[in-house]
């Protein structure tokens, strides 16, 4: 690619696709604060992944989806081009040397997501993942601040957003990369997507293009067009591991449980009303109430609360451990695993309920962790095993039940294995989506067909008993009141009358 120089060709810039394949091709993990917020969480730094060069194909082409898969996702974006080494850059000369801009698709197969612990090696590495194209636009003209990048599929418009919407700059990138390593001549940054990414199938017609709607002309690369194909190669579980896809992977390859034809998820909230009811409830009540209706077995036995105040209701989201194995941590414990997952995907007012078979030799999350849930609305924390940073996570401010504290980390231990399945946890069988109420008694999980039924009749009966207490003060003995007889229960229900007509 040529220099930024006064007669450096920029005609054949603008015209001509890549002169030859990039040495390498560095991709953002996220940068848009749309695609951040779609996802739930944003990054305080910018990370990356390199994807290869036997990636990239030219616009007009098209790309595999291997047979056995099914979650194949595009991504528009902004690639630049650039123009002369960069090592060490500042910011502010970061932009001279990005030599060209054009469109690509850094497209993805979240099938291969599991194994690849961020790398993203398998899963965005494909032959064709990476197509540029279809003309260069010369960087010199451009506001790398206003480049527009849009995205159609079938000709519908599925992505529209500005570099104005990066959380990390353009030119910040290209400095931050520089400090790692020697840019070279040719080498392209794929910066990112907005919101809108999704998943595609055989036969969809994919275009993106980058222009600069605000400067003179209004440049543009022209469409970059990948058509789908079926692939006829399936994987060989005999040379590594085989796509797998869960309803986490799903979510996130369409941009949405609702857009993946998935449900709301296992916790689809509480109505305001009944968790103010459920906040009232004492678990003492609700647990005599689930006694009465046949359910002995619904206490999360032998955790403790770290903020003995803080009462804990809400939803269970689910999150299990199995015993530490040296292979089955190395396959399963690294990278963005399941516990990072569940932290990750917890939603407003949902409640970590975490297997750890009560073992309390390590931990079972941290301050980061319980931060992480905190930020995201969780409602609070359920693990039967160890917790780091003990006085740390106490201070999140997140309702956090535990076994105990230990200083060591996971994975002397646990491996964290697989999210939002039924768990037994202190002995307590949790579905996802059950609800979990804890306070200084402990905790108590409810069938969510029941809760409404049994929280009416748990504060039914927290306000007779505390009639029963006024009784007791005043003198009389609990024979014939505690529980109450005949003639008391007529006593009671003529003051229940008297206190609904005030």
């Amino acid at each position: 690619m040529s220099q930024h120089t006064a007669d450096d060709g920029a005609a054949d810039v603008r015209s001509a696709a890549l002169p030859q394949r990039p040495g390498k091709v560095i991709a953002v993990h996220l940068s848009y604060a749309s695609r951040a917020d779609q996802r739930g969480r944003r990054p305080a730094h910018p990370s990356y992944f390199l994807k290869p060069s036997s990636s990239v194909a030219a616009t007009g082409g098209t790309v595999e989806r291997p047979a056995g898969t099914e979650l194949l996702a595009f991504e528009g974006e902004v690639a630049l081009v650039i123009g002369t080494p960069a090592r060490w850059v500042p910011v502010d000369r970061a932009w001279d040397h990005v030599a060209a801009v054009t469109a690509a698709n850094d497209l993805g197969l979240y099938d291969l997501r599991a194994n690849d612990k961020g790398s993203n090696v398998r899963s965005k590495g494909g032959d064709g993942f990476t197509p540029l194209g279809p003309t260069l636009l010369d960087a010199r003209t451009l506001d790398p601040a206003a480049l527009r990048v849009r995205t159609w599929v079938n000709g519908e418009l599925r992505q529209d957003d500005t570099t104005e919407g990066l959380i990390f700059p353009l030119t910040q990138l290209v400095a931050d990369l520089s400090q790692h390593l020697t840019l070279e001549p040719g080498d392209v940054v794929l910066t990112g997507t907005p919101a809108g990414s999704s998943v595609i199938g055989p036969g969809d017609v994919v275009e993106v293009e980058v222009d600069a709607p605000t400067a003179p002309g209004s440049p543009s690369t022209g469409r970059l067009r990948t058509t789908v194909t079926q692939g006829e190669h399936a994987f060989d579980d005999a040379l590594g591991s085989l796509p797998a896809v869960d309803d986490l992977q799903r979510a996130e390859a369409w941009g949405s449980r609702e857009a993946a034809g998935l449900d709301a998820g296992p916790a689809s909230g509480l109505s305001p009303g009944l968790r103010a009811q459920l906040l009232r409830a004492p678990t003492a009540a609700l647990s005599a109430q689930l006694r009465r209706r046949g359910l002995d077995d619904v206490t999360i036995d032998g955790v403790r609360p770290l903020d003995p105040g803080a009462k804990l209701v809400g939803t269970a989201r689910t999150l299990r451990f199995v015993p530490h194995r040296e292979d089955l941590f190395a396959s399963h414990g690294g990278g963005y695993n399941a516990q990072k997952r569940a932290f990750d995907a917890v939603g407003e007012g949902e409640v970590i309920v975490i297997e750890a078979r009560g073992e309390t030799g390590s931990g079972t999350l941290g301050d980061v962790l319980a931060l992480r849930a905190h930020v995201r609305g969780a409602a609070g924390i359920v693990t039967d095993g160890g917790v780091r940073d003990e006085a740390a996570v106490a201070e999140v401010g997140i309702p956090v039940y535990a076994r105990g504290a230990h200083p060591a980390v996971l994975g002397r231990r646990h491996v964290p294995w697989e999210t939002d399945v039924a768990v037994a946890c202190g002995g307590c069988t949790v579905l996802p989506g059950d609800v979990v109420v804890g306070d200084r008694d402990g905790v108590v999980v409810i069938p969510r067909a029941l809760v409404q039924e049994v929280v009416d009749a748990a504060l039914a009966q927290e306000d007779e008993d505390a009639w029963i207490a006024e009784q007791v003060a005043a003198g009389h003995p609990v024979d014939g009141l505690f529980p109450m007889n005949a003639a008391w229960r007529a006593q009671y229900e003529q003051w229940q009358a008297r206190q609904e007509r005030r």
